[in-house]
């Protein structure tokens, strides 16, 4: 038997540009419809109402977070760089802020050297500035940047604050070593302003933990220093010039003798902060070993003159008195003998007048008496 052979069907097909005319033609049909009538377009609207409207919600709410996003990076990236920008500014202002303030407590700190230079008018002073301390809290003893190429000597004043700190005791060429009256080893003949007492500062680094010093030798008879007196460095003072403030008494008791008083004094300067001082360039007059002995054998020679002189005058006044004596004895005999002769004159020119003797002889007695 011979195979069947089936015949393939022809499978409708219609060409593209039909399928175009159709979808046209529908559209066209569409949009007539939708513009004329609600027939189609109540159901299209619910349709889309249900099933493309949370679609288009839902890209919607997607883009706008993309959006929001995008914005807010946006955002901070601008604001990153406006904060580096006020940064930026703050540091400047701190910076410029830290320069006043420096600036003003320079200028605070010049202000109060200038009061105190106005103070010490008398004085000729020179400005330095402290580079170096040594170990602890307190300026004890410290280095300035002044030196013997500024005419800086030893046993020369400084000042600081409002009185005295203490003096130079080491000079280099362009620095110099203070000492204060706060260290262990200072003492200063001082005195009372307001009675002329005297007395000595003792440096103590112990005390001054509690922001005094001590004094002692006061001798207060009158019982007339109180607390709160000014105490100056006195006339007697071998290093330190007269009449500058050291502090004020803070403290004061009888010692155990009851001859003398002691107590504390609080200084004037405060040695916890110490950056800038005035270098008074003249020092204290002071009197050689040679000058003395000079001066004690100028006294003993200017004594012997003195008791030479003395005696000669003593030995002249003596001479004197024994010469008027003798001039005396020598002078009476002759001067009676004169008398004598001159009466025996007048007695007899009278007789050879007939006046008679006895009238001669009272009327010269008679005359003295008048």
């Amino acid at each position: 038997m011979s195979p069947v052979i089936r015949k393939k069907k022809k499978k409708f097909h219609l060409p593209p540009k039909y399928w175009l005319l159709i979808v046209s033609a529908m559209c066209v049909a569409i949009m007539v419809l939708s513009l004329t009538t609600t027939v189609i377009s109540t159901p299209l609207y619910a349709i889309a109402n249900y099933a493309v409207v949370p679609l288009e919600n839902g890209i919607s709410h997607v883009g706008s977070f993309f959006v929001t996003r995008a914005e807010m990076m946006s955002k901070i990236q601008d604001l990153l760089a406006e904060n580096k920008d006020l940064q930026g500014q703050v540091d400047d202002l701190i910076e410029e802020n830290t320069n006043l303030q420096q600036e003003r407590y320079e200028l605070t700190r010049l202000r109060e050297l200038y009061n105190l230079d106005e103070q010490y008018a008398s004085y000729q002073k020179t400005g330095a500035r402290v580079i170096a301390k040594d170990a602890g809290n307190w300026y004890h003893s410290f280095i300035i940047d002044k030196g013997s190429k500024d005419g800086i000597t030893t046993d020369m004043n400084v000042l600081s604050g409002s009185g005295l700190v203490g003096r130079v005791t080491d000079v280099g060429p362009d620095w110099a070593k203070v000492v204060s009256i706060i260290d262990d080893d200072s003492n200063v003949s001082a005195s009372v302003l307001s009675t002329s007492d005297s007395l000595i500062v003792s440096g103590s680094l112990q005390e001054y933990a509690g922001g005094v010093i001590d004094f002692s030798m006061l001798q207060d008879t009158a019982d007339q220093v109180v607390e709160g007196d000014k105490i100056v460095t006195s006339n007697i003072s071998d290093k330190y010039l007269p009449g500058i403030l050291i502090g004020y008494i803070s403290s004061i008791e009888k010692d155990s003798n009851n001859l003398t008083k002691s107590g504390t004094i609080t200084p004037a300067v405060d040695f916890a902060h110490i950056d800038t001082v005035l270098v008074i360039l003249d020092t204290k007059q002071t009197v050689s070993d040679e000058d003395i002995a000079a001066a004690e054998a100028a006294m003993s020679a200017s004594a012997a003159a003195a008791a030479s002189s003395d005696a000669a005058e003593e030995s002249t006044a003596s001479g004197g008195s024994t010469d008027n004596t003798a001039d005396t004895a020598e002078q009476t005999p002759a001067d009676n003998t004169a008398d004598g002769t001159a009466a025996g004159e007048a007695a007899a020119e009278n007789a050879a007048a007939g006046t008679p003797a006895g009238t001669a002889d009272q009327t010269p007695a008679d005359g003295n008496a008048n």
